[in-house]
């Protein structure tokens, strides 16, 4: 069994919540989100406010506060053969609630099929909110190129999500 080893981020603020599956193996070492550098979730979420892609940990951090973004997974423990999503069993669900009761999250969204998957089996049953599955931006999803999953998440995203002013940091 594997444990999710990463805390969500979201603030009172976060009005947007982001869900991934589980983490990958290289995110889980390097202890934080999208840790792969072949994943393309921070060239996308950058593109979209077209800002340069943060960099860091805390840089990541704050960029997604700042931008209201609520970001964490739907797994919180599950076996798992390195990062094979096909190979996910087990599955103990994150509590989402925990997020949606300290903010005012308008919209949940889900990064790819797998966590789409997880997400209306387990959690939409508990919640009965809806989650928009946007296109993965994992490397696996090699077909869509980072223009092309820019303008779908920005599509999807864009009545939601933006910018705090800085000094409410």
């Amino acid at each position: 069994m594997v444990v999710h080893p990463i805390a969500p981020i979201f603030d009172a603020h976060s009005r947007v919540l982001i869900l991934g599956s589980f983490p990958s193996e290289v995110s889980r070492q390097v202890g934080f989100y999208y840790g792969h550098p072949r994943n393309r979730f921070w060239k996308v979420v950058s593109a979209l406010f077209e800002t340069d892609e943060p960099d860091g940990t805390e840089a990541k951090r704050a960029f997604l506060l700042r931008h209201q973004i609520a970001l964490w997974d739907v797994i919180a423990s599950c076996d798992i053969e390195k990062s094979a999503d096909a190979s996910i069993r087990n599955v103990v669900v994150n509590d989402i609630g925990r997020i949606l009761s300290q903010a005012e999250i308008q919209a949940i969204f889900v990064n790819g099929k797998t966590a789409e998957r997880y997400y209306n089996r387990y959690l939409f049953p508990m919640l009965n909110r809806e989650a928009t599955v946007l296109p993965s931006t994992s490397p696996a999803n090699a077909s869509w190129s980072v223009d092309r999953l820019t303008a779908a998440w920005k599509e999807a995203l864009n009545p939601y999500i933006t910018e705090r002013k800085r000094e409410t940091l």
